[in-house]
Order: C-alpha cells, then structure tokens, then sequence
C-alpha cells in the first residue's frame, strides 16, 4: 500500500513539474520526423496481464517494420532527436502516466514484450507477482544495453541466452529484497548514473557488483581537479569559515544587529585572527587530511587548532592591539561555532561514504557487552567491508539490560538467546568472550542447535592480536573450545632424547594419527624419518606438508602394505630403523563391522607381520598404536586391536625389541572421529547424534594444518 501510495503521489508531480519539458520534446519530435510523438507497444504486466507502454518514439515510423526487434548500437532506425532522448533517457518519461494508472511502478522488474515471457513463461511466474517498473536492478546494470548488444555477433541470441536470465535473476533478487528504502536508493542510483556522478549509494554483494559507477564522466575530471588542488581549496575554505564564524558570534552577540563600533572592531581584528588561526591549523595539520577518513583524531585536532589560536588571538587583542573592549564572549561564541563549521564541512565526506542508503548486511547477535564485544560492535559499523550489521549484545549482566553500546541495545541474557533468535533472526552469533568456559560453549551451541545459524567466536585473550582488527580474527568454534580440561603437552626434553638423530619409521603414516606422529616427530630432530603408507594420496599429501618446511633431515615416502613381508623386510633392510611406531590400521568401528575379514588381516596379520619384521631386523624401540576399545571389546575392531596387543605381547617375550603398547581414546580432528561427524551435524542445522546420553569418553587432540 505505500509503495502505490508512493507511486501515485510522484507519478503525479512528476508528470506535473515536466509537463514544459514533454511538450518541448513533443515539438522537437514532430520537428525531426513524420509520425507519431508517442510510440505504444505491448509489454506483460503483473499477473500476466498485458498493457500498452508509453514512450517518446525515438525511431522511424516504419521501425518495427524494418531490421532486428532489438535496437543495437548505432542503429540507423534512431532519429537525431531520438538518439539525444534515449542517451539522456528522457524518451522514459511518459511512463509517468503507466505508473500514475497503475500499469507500473517507479521501481520493478523492466516489463518484457509477450514473446520473450512464453519462451520463459515457469521463470517469469515469480518476476510478474508485482508490477513492472521504469528502474530495477537489471537496468543500472544494462543502463546502455544496445552498446552491449552490439559487440555481439548475434544480438537476438545474446539477449535471450545472457541477458534475460540475468534480467530474470536480478529480478527475483529484488522481489525478495523489496522495501522503500531500496526502491529510493536504485532510483537514487539511477539518477546519479544519469547524471555521470560516480557514487554509489547501496551495495549488494550478492548481485555480483550490479553498480559499477560510469568510468568517465565530467564529474571525474572535476574529482581529479579537486585533489590536485585540494590543499589550497581547503585552505580558503577554512578561511571563509573562520571569518563566517567570528562574524557570526558578533550577530549572535547582538542578537543579529552589529553597532556599529563593533562592526568597526570586527573589521580591525579579523585579518589577524585569519592569520593567526592559519598558522595553528598549519601546526595541526588540517588543510593536509582526506576528509573521506575524518575520525576522532580529526576532530581532536580541529579542537586542539581551534582553543590554541583562540588563546593567542584573545593576548593579540588585549596586550598588542589594546583593544579591552572587544567582548570576552565572543571568543568563547566563535570558537565554538568555528569548531562546528569545520567538523560539519568534514563529516559528510566520511558519513556518506560509510553509510550507503541500502545496504544488505549480515545481522548479527554479539553474546558479551565487554571490551571485546564493544571492539567487534563499533568495527562492524566502522567498516562496510565486513558486511556484517550489528542488531543486539546477549550478556547475564542484568544491569546492562537495555543500555546501549554504539547504538546496540543489550537485549537480554543467555537464558533468552531462543526467544531474541525466534524475534530478530540473526543469521550470526558472535560470542565475543575470548576466554569463554567450555561449559558455556557447549550450553550455547545446545540452546541454537534449532536453528540454522553460524556460530563463530574470538580467539582466547592471549592470541588475540591487539594491532589487528577484532572482526578479522572472528573464527568458527573450535573442537578445543568444547573441551572441559586444557591439553596437556608432552614431556618435550624426554621425547627429544629419544628421537634424537635416530632412524624412525612410521607405518600408516598417512592417516590421521601417522600423520600427527610424523610432524611432532620432525620437531625432535631424528636423522631420517621413513613415512611407511599404501595410499599414495594420503602419502603424497603428508610428505609434501613435510618437504614444504625445508627440514634439516630426510623424509623419506615409501609405499608400501604392512601385510607384504618381503616390501617391509626390504624397507627394514635397506635403512635399518631404529625406532619404529605401528600407526597403520582399520579403525573406523561401522565400516570394519561390515568387513571383518579385512579388519582381520590389517589389524592383526599386518600387526604380527611388522612386529616380526621389526625383531628380525634389530629395531630398538616397536611403539604399537592401539585404541581403548580392546578393552573388554565389543566391536570387532575393538576384538581386532585386541589381538594385535596380544600379538605383540608374545612376540615381546622373546624378542631384544623394546615392545610399547598405546591406547588412545578419539582422537580430535582423526578421519572418522565422532568430533568432527558433530561438526558437519551443527553446521547443516542438527540434529547431532550420540550413542548413549551416559557414555563418557578421554580424547587425544589432532592439530592438522
């Protein structure tokens, strides 16, 4: 309704403010050809409906009869006065009268001729749910659509097969996007295209840059003419505002009628303020700041200029003119106007550059109204380019309730996180509390489990870095964030000694937990590390991680199944490891269920084959990876791993190998693990699955790149 309601009141002034102007271009149109001055065609309106649109008729009478149903580039069928109407736009302007009668609107989806909406008939079902406009998105991107045409071989079929989809595609985007704020910053947009004027007055990053200002207009070489020049303009600028200024605190002193002995005053001291309040601003740097980037340091030197040459200016007076009469309020009036003169001729400079009228952004709902939360909220509405809105903060301090922070008001505590969620829809939450209790996190993440949104919080105090943007290290929740208890790091000093200019060899060394092995492993300085895997991929990939860090030692990648005796026999011979850790095994518990025999013949043959190996060929130290689950195992990779200790455990007895057994519970971060099958659970919205509400489990974290 007030969308109408606004097309009919403009519709109307506009028809009646150009009314000389639509007769002026009636006469030049029957001037410049025979025919008539308005040209009619069918268009398809909303609901399907058709309906005659009205134009100035900028081409020949026998037009339609003649060349391509498109009009391209320089088409010869344009008359003299046509060509100046169509590249001003002017031939539009009787579409005044289809938007006053309530065929179109002043903004929506350009209306189609019927041929082009059967072809697309299920495309445009969607588009002609509201009425056709004179301006939408599409035209500020095909604003000259008949240069664009022209470059094309075939224009028909560049029209049909590009443009229109795209046409359609905007089209969509704006009916599910549509509000009068958008509507009046695309006719904004449209006019300052018009008019050659390179700004932009809404973004949206979704259409793929859609306002692209015009390359090359007058107001561009204006533009460069101002910042060549731009110094001595400010100067004078700031001239006339410090002489507007004084007089103005004389006017208001006298409440707008100046003696005429004060005027004479006025007149006698007004150079040597000029000057003197110059050479502060000099001192200040104010004629040297680009005003697209004023920000409170600018203002604290306007301030700063301002109250130091009030100061001198005010002993000028009184020690070196003798002019005790000139009234002491008047310095006070004058600095305080000249503050707000200076301050106002900078600010729309930086307000208009970062606040365009539209702006689609990214609400966010920020949980913590601390310094941290403060830092990431006035970063949001400092820097257009995070796209992020900030709608509300979330914090258990009661006292905060309905305080504002930067315009954001503190909504509510934690306990209402699903009743703000359900009212405002954030499509982000933000938990801007760097050293947040696990506890709290996992509370979080149960309470918007029903929702579908992005969960991202700060890095602890510590990592976060105070010299980059808060906003920039905002990341996703970490496995690490989850965790009740801190890890715990390794004894580094004993493990360095037992590694230390060794030989090691790692089987499985491409699998999640080789893999980790093998990069602690690089930091303890061995003289050759054997990375021992059958896929090559997973082998591939591990070795070039390692080769990338242009370590002091070989690492050398052997392919290679712990289930071929003679390849690992040829391995052991040939670099006679000294230690060796037997990472490679089945482990994922479904898949080894539905193939037993496969569990068996890695977990357990290729365990007994390695150990062996490893005896044969004198290996110092035989580290065996196992799992918790070859405790009392009820699976069969549990019943697998358990075998492959007791392997190890007769082999050991008669063996001069150092035999190690190790069981790990999930490791974090592993292929397969549970941690990070709830990971891919939140981020498609839940439900996450558990085996059992009661069951408790110990994790090793994995730190992959």
């Amino acid at each position: 309704m007030m969308k109408r309601t606004f097309d009919i009141c403009m519709a109307a002034l506009g028809l009646v403010l150009t009314a000389p102007l639509l007769a002026i271009i009636s006469v030049l149109i029957k001037l410049d050809s025979q025919g008539p001055v308005i040209f009619r065609q069918v268009r398809v309106g909303q609901g399907f409906r058709p309906f005659a649109i009205q134009k100035f008729r900028t081409m020949t009478v026998d037009a339609p009869g003649t060349g391509l149903p498109l009009t391209v580039g320089q088409d010869s069928r344009i008359t003299r006065i046509g060509r100046i109407l169509r590249k001003c736009k002017l031939d539009e302007l009787p579409q005044l009268w289809n938007v006053l009668v309530g065929d179109m609107s002043f903004v929506g989806p350009r209306p189609e001729v019927p041929r082009y909406v059967e072809r697309l008939r299920s495309e445009f079902s969607e588009v002609l749910t509201v009425r056709p406009g004179i301006t939408d998105l599409a035209s500020l991107r095909y604003i000259d659509e008949a240069s664009i045409l022209a470059y094309s071989s075939n224009p028909e079929e560049e029209y049909q097969l590009k443009v229109l989809p795209e046409k359609i595609r905007l089209a969509k985007f704006y009916i599910r996007h549509m509000s009068l704020r958008l509507d009046l910053a695309i006719i904004m947009q449209t006019l300052l295209h018009l008019a050659r004027i390179p700004v932009v007055v809404f973004t949206l990053p979704a259409l793929k840059a859609v306002v692209d200002p015009p390359s090359a207009s007058p107001w561009t070489s204006l533009s460069s003419f101002i910042m060549r020049w731009r110094k001595p303009i400010i100067v004078v600028l700031d001239v006339v505002l410090i002489i507007l200024a004084d007089y103005c605190a004389f006017a208001l002193r006298y409440d707008g009628s100046i003696p005429e002995g004060e005027l004479h005053t006025f007149e006698q001291t007004v150079l040597a303020l000029v000057a003197i309040r110059g050479v502060a601003f000099a001192l200040f740097g104010l004629n040297e700041g680009l005003w697209r980037y004023t920000s409170i340091w600018d203002l604290q030197n306007i301030i700063g200029g301002v109250l130091i040459s009030t100061i001198v200016f005010y002993g000028w007076v009184h020690w070196v003119m003798g002019i005790s009469s000139y009234p002491r309020s008047i310095f006070a009036i004058d600095a305080i106007l000249l503050i707000g003169f200076l301050a106002g001729v900078r600010l729309p400079a930086r307000v208009l550059r970062d606040k365009p009228i539209f702006q689609k952004k990214r609400k966010v709902l920020v949980i913590g109204a601390g310094d941290s939360g403060e830092r990431v909220v006035r970063e949001m509405k400092s820097r257009t380019e995070f796209n992020c809105q900030p709608i509300g903060f979330v914090d258990d301090n009661v006292g905060l309730l309905n305080q504002r922070i930067h315009g954001v008001r503190v909504l509510g505590t934690v306990q209402d996180l699903p009743k703000l969620i359900e009212g405002f829809k954030p499509e982000m939450v933000v938990i801007a509390e760097p050293n947040a209790a696990p506890e709290f996190l996992r509370d979080l993440v149960i309470k918007l489990e029903p929702y579908n949104i992005s969960i991202k919080t700060l890095p602890a105090k510590e990592e976060l870095l105070a010299d980059q943007s808060a906003v920039s290290q905002i990341r996703n929740v970490s496995i690490p964030d989850l965790l009740s208890r801190a890890p715990i790091s390794l004894d580094n000093e004993a493990t360095r000694r037992m590694v230390r200019g060794k030989c090691v060899l790692i089987t499985g060394a491409g699998g999640s937990i080789g893999s980790e092995l093998a990069r602690q492993i690089t930091l303890f300085e061995p003289k050759v590390l054997l990375l021992y895997e059958r896929h090559e991929n997973s082998l591939y990939n591990i070795h070039k991680e390692l080769d990338d860090k242009r370590l002091p030692f070989s690492v050398v990648p052997l392919i290679g199944d712990v289930t071929d005796a003679q390849r690992l026999c040829t391995v052991l011979e040939q670099y006679k490891p000294q230690i060796l850790f037997h990472a490679a095994a089945h482990k994922h518990v479904p898949l080894v269920e539905m193939n037993p025999l496969e569990a068996v013949k890695n977990n357990c043959i290729g365990t007994r084959v390695t150990a062996e190996a490893a005896s044969l060929y004198g290996v110092e130290q035989f580290v065996h990876i196992s799992t918790d689950k070859a405790v009392n195992p009820s699976s069969v990779m549990g019943a697998t791993k358990r075998v492959a200790e007791l392997i190890i455990q007769d082999i050991a007895r008669s063996s001069r190998t150092r035999f190690l057994l190790v069981r790990f519970g999930n490791v974090l971060g592993s292929s397969g693990s549970v941690l990070l099958r709830f990971q891919e659970q939140i981020r498609a919205g839940g439900p996450v699955t558990v085996t059992h509400p009661e069951i408790v489990k110990e994790r090793l974290r994995c730190n992959h790149p």
